[in-house]
């Protein structure tokens, strides 16, 4: 059965989410076509497509104990120079998406990140210097505000694009806690 690219996701809602991803658009930033707009709580992770079920069993789990959550995106920031990325900045429900996250990276799931976690909406990566201002600048006083009430899972084509291939929304239940790490492996890199 091979093998895929997978992602979780918060997607940012209409209409901020095809206005952020057409203005990454113009920027420059030749991934925004291919990338919904979202806060990221796993990255791009490869997987054998066998795992799918039990990924989805696991996602359906830290789903269900989740409950809806207020999310303002507020202003601009950047990573440069450790990386080439502009953002908006999450003003609220970060420390939602850093518990989410965690659980997300659990289980069969269970992998270290590249760097430390830190909830935003990309805007401009890796394009210009000069695009990068350009955005960084442009989008400074942009805000937005929703309910996030679920998340979703992700699959990067053959042709690069991210396509969603299950929507997990919250149940009324508390987040748990995280479980131990013992035991588990990590998926696969194929």
């Amino acid at each position: 059965m091979g093998s895929t690219t997978i992602g979780v996701s918060i997607a940012v809602p209409e209409p901020y989410g095809r206005l952020l991803q057409d203005l990454r658009a113009g920027f420059g930033d030749p991934a925004a076509c291919a990338i919904p707009t979202h806060v990221t709580l796993l990255p791009p992770t490869g997987v054998a497509r066998a795992e799918l079920p039990v990924i989805g069993r696991h996602l359906a789990q830290v789903a269900a104990h989740g409950r809806p959550f207020t999310m303002r995106l507020e202003g601009t920031d950047t990573f440069r120079p450790v990386s080439p990325v502009v953002y908006v900045r999450v003003a609220e429900g970060g420390p939602e998406c850093a518990a989410l996250q965690e659980l997300v990276r659990s289980g069969p799931l269970a992998r270290e990140l590249q760097f430390p976690y830190h909830p935003h909406v990309t805007v401009a990566h890796g394009i210009a210097e000069a695009a990068m201002d350009r955005a960084q600048s442009e989008l400074a006083g942009f805000g937005a505000q929703w309910t996030a009430s679920g998340f979703a899972l992700y699959e990067q084509g053959a042709d690069g694009v991210w396509r969603p291939l299950r929507i997990f929304p919250f149940g009324a239940g508390e987040l748990p806690s995280l479980p131990q790490q013992h035991g588990h492996r990590a998926p696969s890199r194929l």
